[in-house]
């Protein structure tokens, strides 16, 4: 085998392979377009919002593999649907090429519910976008911190901070409208308990201020008001006054007032 490569001179076996190799790379140049595709491009067709099976299929039809690159939730979409493509829909690329997907996850990802309350309205909006969380009704309510948050609501129910809840939920936002323009008399809260208290509060759009309790009180929500401010009528025998969205002070005590102590007395104004 070897004799007739021996058996020529060193010159002429060095062109043997110049030319040897000359014609490979013809070939390969000559073969490199149909390799490489070159010239062969397609379409991207739109796939979003179609079933991740069904988006495959069709990329695969018209010419291009498909692979789920990532998951991600939105609310607004069917489970397994695509929810964008890579490249986008109506770009030129070569046959054959990789379509990267991003699917809707089946089920919603929960997340820690934020402490929004007295934050503003918008801070508030801010962080519930932050965690994936929509702002749903917005309720006004008079207190004097205006377009603060008062409360937050899921499903209708206060949500402490912490709880888990599932992306894309809808919160509640119970909202201050500062205080109203109408003056009303203090209600009489003295001789109440203070749940029977916070219930005359919420009916008369007022909220408690500073809570003072005694160290007897072992039930703070069946203890008794003592003592308010502002009280029912001032030094003179005249009303006290509030607007909607002011605040009443309480003091609490284990007993009950008597018939004489509940006529509470008006504070002296210094």
């Amino acid at each position: 085998m070897f004799d007739f490569i021996t058996k020529r001179s060193f010159g002429f076996n060095l062109l043997a392979v110049i030319a040897f190799f000359f014609i490979l790379a013809l070939l390969f140049f000559s073969m490199l377009g149909f390799i490489t595709k070159h010239g062969q491009q397609l379409t991207v067709p739109d796939v979003r919002g179609k079933n991740v099976k069904e988006a495959i299929a069709t990329l695969e039809k018209a010419g291009f593999e498909a692979d789920v690159r990532d998951s991600i939730y939105i609310d607004s979409i069917p489970p397994l649907a695509v929810y964008s493509q890579t490249p986008d829909k109506g770009a030129q690329v070569k046959v054959g090429r990789t379509i990267y997907l991003t699917v809707n996850k089946m089920v919603a990802p929960m997340v820690k519910m934020p402490d929004l309350e007295g934050l503003t309205f918008r801070s508030a909006e801010m962080m519930l976008k932050s965690m994936r969380l929509n702002v749903g009704d917005t309720i006004y309510k008079p207190d004097f911190a205006t377009n603060t948050v008062l409360q937050q609501l899921l499903n209708g129910k206060k949500v402490k901070p912490g709880t888990p809840v599932a992306e894309g939920s809808n919160i509640t936002l119970i909202l201050s409208s500062g205080t109203g323009s109408v003056e009303n008399p203090v209600p009489n809260f003295v001789g109440l308990t203070y749940a029977e208290a916070r219930e005359m509060l919420s009916a008369s759009n007022l909220s408690a201020g500073t809570i003072i309790i005694d160290p007897s009180v072992t039930d703070t929500v069946n203890a008794f008001i003592i003592k308010q401010v502002p009280t029912r009528k001032n030094e003179i025998g005249d009303f006290n006054m509030v607007r909607a969205g002011e605040s009443v002070d309480f003091w609490l005590s284990a007993t009950k007032p008597t018939g004489d102590s509940a006529a509470q007395k008006p504070i002296p104004q210094e």
